[in-house]
């Protein structure tokens, strides 16, 4: 059997059976851990601050970061990152007419560039290497891929593509063929929930159960993006 870093969190995620998608349990975990390590132990290491002092954070984690506890942390990294910026960014470079300015390159750079998101892409493509393995290798980790409800259709599209570059012909077959039976199904039933919902804002309806569709609307958003937060 080939060797599987993340072999114990993808048995987790797959373990429950909640009907999200394990892969957004998964994605949410990696993230949670990366967050506490640089505004804990990573934020003090001479080669970790090299490296967010050039990548930044994306808003996305910038707006999870800031509610967390170690606000002072979070400023300790900010005011290193933005020492080095100022470096980058010379007097006059906002301004500047030419498109090839420096300080201009480095914004657009910093746009593109985040700390933990890049930490997490390399955490997450192991994780669907070693799911697709897994899939290949063990009978019982088959059984539990089968058991599931639904993979978000990012996830769903990262697994199989994944699946082609790693798996062989006939166990790339396999995969595509359990994890097509499962989208699927679930489509079909959230087309469905989806459907129901609209019709109970028609008073011909008023009057009849909801059945399955009261959350139809967020769980089709979640199918169709992957990792959201829904207020």
């Amino acid at each position: 059997m080939k060797e599987h870093i993340y072999t114990i969190e993808i048995n987790e995620a797959f373990d429950k059976k909640n009907g999200t998608c394990p892969f957004c349990m998964i994605f949410a975990k990696l993230e949670d851990t990366e967050l506490d390590l640089i505004l804990g132990a990573s934020m003090m290491e001479p080669e970790i601050r090299q490296i967010t002092n050039k990548k930044g954070f994306c808003g996305r984690h910038y707006q999870k970061m800031f509610p967390r506890k170690n606000r002072l942390g979070m400023a300790l990294t900010l005011e290193s990152h933005l020492d080095e910026l100022k470096k980058d960014i010379k007097p006059g470079g906002f301004l500047a007419k030419d498109p090839a300015d420096k300080s201009l390159k480095r914004v657009e750079e910093l746009e593109q560039t985040c700390y933990v998101c890049d930490r997490i892409e390399e955490k997450f493509r192991r994780v669907m290497v070693n799911t697709a393995d897994l899939h290949e290798e063990t009978s019982e980790f088959r059984r539990k891929f089968n058991e599931q409800t639904m993979f978000c259709l990012p996830h769903y599209k990262m697994l199989l593509r994944t699946g082609i570059k790693c798996l062989d012909k006939k166990a790339y077959s396999a995969l595509a063929e359990d994890a097509v039976k499962i989208e699927n199904a679930y489509l079909e039933k959230l087309k469905d929930d989806v459907s129901w919902f609209c019709k109970k804002f028609d008073y011909n309806y008023e009057n009849e159960p909801w059945y399955d569709s009261k959350d139809a609307v967020e769980r089709a958003i979640r199918f169709l993006s992957g990792n959201v937060e829904l207020k």
